[in-house]
């Protein structure tokens, strides 16, 4: 887990990157796909549920699911999350980061800023002992409180063998209530915040999800193990 984690995460680093005006997100798509190979692993995202691409590259009111497109050019003032796994040796890393493209507007930067602050909180609660609703609940109440809505229709999942696992990780509800959180649970926690209200829409293409207002939408994530010491994040570059 720890070096699929490192993998994707490192692929990750390299999008981002990558990440200025000008650039497609197929591009974007071909980074990830060809530093993942590169590794001895494979990128996970690639025919899961038959997705079309080797990343999910969502741009400004687009939550998650975006596919990659040779049509599709960032500009100077985007926001584009992106999402992607990495499988190796039989095991899961999956990570998502929103990046900035350019100079952006105030209102998108502080989306941004508390998407990540509200990954943190949520990690901060992978204690074992605990209950799957502290995680939940410390993303929620940072997030409506400094203004922005959680997603409700997606939610963070376990991962390890398999990309999505059981539990399912909201992002909201109740603190105290929910699965025990228990040493040698790996969980993807991740945060999709919108600037506007909650409810989205699902595209024509049957993947893209956008926000139904046309609000901005961040999305960040990490893939985390709960050890007896507490939270590990075991998709970072370092680790």
């Amino acid at each position: 887990m720890r070096d699929a984690g490192r993998i994707a995460a490192q692929a990750l680093q390299r999008v981002g990157e990558r990440v200025k005006p000008g650039i497609t997100t197929w591009e974007l798509d071909q980074v990830a796909a060809t530093f993942i190979r590169s590794c001895g692993a494979q990128p996970t995202f690639l025919g899961y549920n038959d997705f079309p691409a080797n990343a999910c590259i969502s741009v400004n009111d687009e939550v998650i699911h975006g596919i990659p497109s040779k049509k599709r050019v960032l500009r100077a003032g985007d926001i584009v999350s992106v999402d992607l796994g990495a499988t190796y040796r039989g095991y899961v890393g999956d990570t998502a980061y929103t990046f900035s493209v350019g100079t952006v507007a105030p209102q998108a930067k502080r989306l941004c800023e508390v998407t990540w602050e509200a990954l943190q909180a949520g990690i901060a609660k992978a204690q074992p002992g605990g209950k799957l609703g502290d995680i939940s609940n410390a993303i929620q109440k940072l997030c409506e409180a400094a203004g922005y809505s959680v997603v409700r229709d997606y939610t963070g999942h376990g991962v390890g063998r398999v990309m999505h696992e059981d539990p399912a990780v909201p992002n909201f509800g109740t603190a105290g209530r929910g699965v025990k959180l228990r040493a040698g649970m790996t969980l993807a926690i991740e945060p999709m915040v919108n600037a506007g209200r909650s409810q989205i829409k699902v595209m024509p293409d049957k993947w893209t999800v956008k926000t139904r207002d046309g609000s901005l939408s961040a999305h960040m994530e990490h893939t985390v193990a709960i050890t007896g010491s507490g939270p590990v994040i075991l998709t970072d570059c370092e680790e």
